[in-house]
């Protein structure tokens, strides 16, 4: 069985170590666990991981965060990988730092990333694994806290989470989505 999975970010040295990147963080911790790696490709870098006798296929779209939607439908007819086994990986300010929410659909919750994807596919039943980065930001500073880099307090916190959404992701291609919740949501 094969599963598309998603991290969320923009490309660029510039952003490699910002909060809206924790998408590319978590499938970078899973190909580095699993010793595979990526490669440049169409619309962005992918690699892919085997688990338990499943193809995990990982992308990093090269689009910027606004223009998620072209890259994950292009990866998605070029794996024919069905839409219930898509997860995008995603930065959430409404969560507390590392808590991770994962949902087999929902809203944009005005995230760019989230939007371009709906849009770009007409819907919005996909599963979703959001990664809590808090909201410790000021009346009009939103972009510049989630384009900011971790604090040192952060990484303590999110270093072992970014390690237990790896196994989240793992699961995600091993269990029913609604077990795979109950398991790794909060």
């Amino acid at each position: 069985m094969k599963y598309l999975i998603v991290g969320l970010g923009n490309i660029g040295s510039e952003y490699a170590e910002t909060r809206h990147n924790i998408g590319f963080k978590i499938v970078d911790a899973l190909a580095k666990a699993s010793t595979s790696s990526f490669k440049p490709s169409r619309l962005g870098d992918m690699c892919e991981v085997k688990h338990k006798g499943r193809t995990f296929v990982l992308v990093k779209p090269s689009t910027y965060m606004n223009l998620s939607g072209k890259a994950v439908q292009y990866w998605m007819a070029e794996t024919k990988v069905p839409i219930e086994k898509v997860l995008i990986i995603t930065d959430d300010i409404a969560l507390e730092t590392g808590v991770i929410r994962i949902r087999a659909k929902g809203s944009d919750g005005g995230h760019n990333g989230l939007k371009s994807i709906n849009q770009v596919l007409g819907r919005q039943d996909y599963p979703r694994m959001r990664f809590g980065v808090g909201n410790d930001f000021g009346k009009g500073q939103q972009v510049d806290y989630v384009l900011g880099e971790w604090t040192k307090e952060d990484l303590d916190i999110i270093n072992p989470k970014i390690e237990k959404a790896v196994e989240a992701i793992k699961a995600f291609g091993t269990m029913e989505l609604g077990f795979v919740m109950s398991q790794f949501n909060g």
